[in-house]
C-alpha cells in the first residue's frame, strides 16, 4: 500500500481517495445531455441581443456562426479527451496530460474563473426576473440572491442524481417555453425589421446589415458566445456518468446540436418580430419581442415565467460544473486538498459551499452581473485555447494513445476552435476592458500561489497525476 502526503500525517493512498469520492454511474447521455443545454439555456432568453448594439443584425449573426463553429470544433475534441481521460477534472485533466502541471493549472483556473462568476451574475439576474414578475412582492437584492444559493447548493448536497434530474426537468420547461416562443413569433415575422438600427457613417464598411462596420463583428464576438457559452462543462461529470467512454461523446454531440437550433430560432424570431433596435437594449428581450410597449399577452407573460425557469436551469448547472472542477483541482493538490473531501452521499460539500459563498457575496457586494458575466467570458476564451491546444499536442505527439472516440476532422477541427478561441479571447478587450484585466489579476493570484506553494505539493494517486505519470513511464520505456 502506498502513502500520500498530507499537510498532517501520511495516510494510505486508498484511504485519501475513499474521502473524496464521488457515486459513479448518477447519470447516464440523457442526463449529461440535459446537463450541457442546462449550462447555456439562460443565454437564449437574454445577453446575446446586447450584441446587436455592438454589431448590429448582420455583425452579431456573423459573430454567431463564428462561435457556433468554434464550440462545434471544441466539442468535437473535448469528446476524443474525455473518453480518453474520463476523470472529473475535465478540461484541466486534458490539459494537464498534454501541458504538464502548468498548463492543467492555467486551464483549471480559468475554468473556475468562469463557473464561479456565472452563477454569482445569473443570481443578480433571477433577482430581476423575481422583480419583474412581482413574485411575492420581492424585490431584486441580497435575499433573493441568498435564498437561490441556499435552495440549489441544499439540491445539490441531497445528492447528483437528484440534482440533475431536477436540472433536466427545469432545461425541459426552458427548452419548450424557447419553441413556443419562436411559433408565436414567427407568425409575425418581419424581414425588414432584422436590419433597422441606421448604419453608422464613421464605421468602415458600415452598412444596414453592418451597421457598425467590419470591426462590429469582432465586438460582437463574446455575446455570440452566449448562446453557447458552458456546454464545454459536460466532461466534468465523467466520474459520475454511466458508461463515460459512450455516453460522453454522444451526450456533448447532441447538447451541441440541440444549442445550434435554439440560437437560430431564437435570434431569427426576436430580431423578425420585433426589429433589432427594439430590443438591443432590452434586459429580457423576448418578451419585448413579443409585446413590444403594448400590455402582456398571455404568450410574453408564458415566456417571461419561462425565462425564470431558464436562468434557474443555467444557475443549478453552473454550481455543479464549478464544484467538480474545485474538487478535481483540491484533490490533485493544487488548491487546498480539504476543499476536495466528500460527503456520506457523495458530494463534494465543500467544494459546492466556498464557492457558493464567494458568489453570493460577489452577488450582493456588487450587483453586478453583466461585468461578472464578462469576467466568466474572458476566463472560458483562455480555457478553450487551452483545451483546443490539448487535443492538438496529444494527436501530434501521443499518436497510438487508444481513442475510443476520434475527433471528425482531427487536428484540424481543433486548431479552428483554437484560431477562434484566441480571437474571441482579444474581443472581450473590446467590450469590457476592466473586466478583462480584473479577470487578468485574479489569475496572476492564482498563479503565484500555485508557483511557490502548491505545485510542491500535488497528490500522485489522483486520476490527473496517475495518468500523465504513466504517460512518462511509457515514453521513458520507448526512449530505452
Amino acid at each position: 500500500m502506498t502513502l500520500e502526503e498530507t499537510k498532517d500525517t501520511p495516510v494510505p493512498a486508498d484511504d485519501y481517495l475513499k474521502r473524496r469520492a464521488l457515486r459513479q454511474g448518477s447519470a447516464g447521455w440523457l442526463l449529461l445531455t440535459g446537463l450541457g443545454v442546462g449550462y447555456v439555456v439562460s443565454g437564449d432568453f437574454a445577453g446575446w441581443n446586447i450584441g446587436l448594439a455592438e454589431g448590429g443584425f448582420g455583425g452579431l449573426a456573423i459573430a454567431t456562426v463564428l462561435m457556433g463553429v468554434m464550440y462545434a470544433c471544441l466539442v468535437y475534441a473535448l469528446a476524443e479527451l474525455s473518453a480518453i481521460l474520463p476523470a472529473a477534472g475535465g478540461g484541466y485533466g486534458f490539459a494537464r496530460r498534454a501541458l504538464g502541471t502548468w498548463g492543467g493549472f492555467l486551464t483549471g483556473t480559468a475554468i473556475l474563473i468562469e463557473y464561479i462568476l456565472a452563477p454569482a451574475a445569473i443570481s443578480i439576474f433571477i433577482g430581476d426576473y423575481v422583480e419583474s414578475l412581482g413574485l411575492f412582492g420581492l424585490e431584486s437584492g441580497w435575499p433573493v440572491y441568498l435564498a437561490c444559493f441556499v435552495v440549489f447548493l441544499g439540491i445539490h448536497l441531497w445528492g447528483v442524481g437528484e440534482a440533475l434530474r431536477f436540472s433536466l426537468i427545469v432545461t425541459a420547461i426552458a427548452v419548450a417555453a424557447l419553441l413556443i416562443f419562436a411559433v408565436g413569433a414567427f407568425t409575425e415575422f418581419r424581414a425588414d425589421g432584422l436590419n433597422d438600427i441606421p448604419a453608422d457613417p464613421n464605421a468602415f464598411g458600415a452598412n444596414s446589415w453592418l451597421p457598425y462596420g467590419l470591426l462590429g463583428i469582432w465586438a460582437a464576438v463574446p455575446f455570440g458566445m452566449w448562446f453557447f457559452l458552458g456546454v464545454e462543462g459536460v466532461p466534468l461529470a465523467a466520474e459520475e456518468a454511466k458508461d463515460p467512454v459512450r455516453s460522453m461523446p454522444r451526450a456533448l454531440s447532441l447538447s451541441m446540436m440541440v444549442l445550434v437550433l435554439l440560437a437560430a430560432l431564437t435570434f431569427f424570431a426576436a430580431t423578425g418580430v420585433r426589429g433589432s433596435a427594439a430590443i438591443q437594449d432590452a434586459g429580457n428581450p423576448l418578451v419585448v419581442a413579443l409585446q413590444g410597449d403594448g400590455d402582456p399577452t398571455a404568450l410574453s407573460r408564458f415566456v417571461n415565467y419561462a425565462g425564470l425557469a431558464g436562468l434557474v436551469a443555467s444557475f443549478f448547472s453552473l454550481i455543479y460544473a464549478g464544484s467538480r472542477q474545485l474538487f478535481a483541482l483540491s484533490r490533485a493538490g493544487y488548491l487546498p486538498r480539504f476543499l476536495s473531501l466528500t460527503s456520506r452521499r457523495k458530494s463534494p460539500y465543500l467544494g459546492l459551499l466556498i464557492p457558493g459563498a464567494l458568489g453570493f457575496a460577489l452577488a450582493a457586494s456588487t450587483g453586478n452581473g453583466a461585468r461578472m458575466l464578462n469576467i466568466a467570458v474572458f476566463g472560458a476564451t483562455i480555457s478553450y485555447a487551452l483545451m483546443a491546444l490539448s487535443h492538438i499536442v496529444l494527436r501530434r505527439r501521443e499518436p497510438d494513445l487508444p481513442r475510443p472516440y476520434r475527433t471528425p476532422g482531427g487536428v484540424v477541427t481543433s486548431s479552428v476552435a483554437f484560431v477562434l478561441a484566441l480571437a474571441a479571447l482579444v474581443a472581450t478587450f473590446l467590450v469590457d476592458k476592466d473586466a478583462a484585466f480584473m479577470a487578468l489579476g485574479v489569475y496572476a493570484v492564482a498563479l503565484a500561489y500555485f508557483a511557490f506553494y502548491s505545485r510542491h505539493r500535488l497528490v500522485a494517486s489522483a486520476p490527473e497525476e496517475e495518468f500523465a505519470a504513466l504517460a512518462a513511464a511509457e515514453a521513458e520505456l520507448e526512449r530505452n
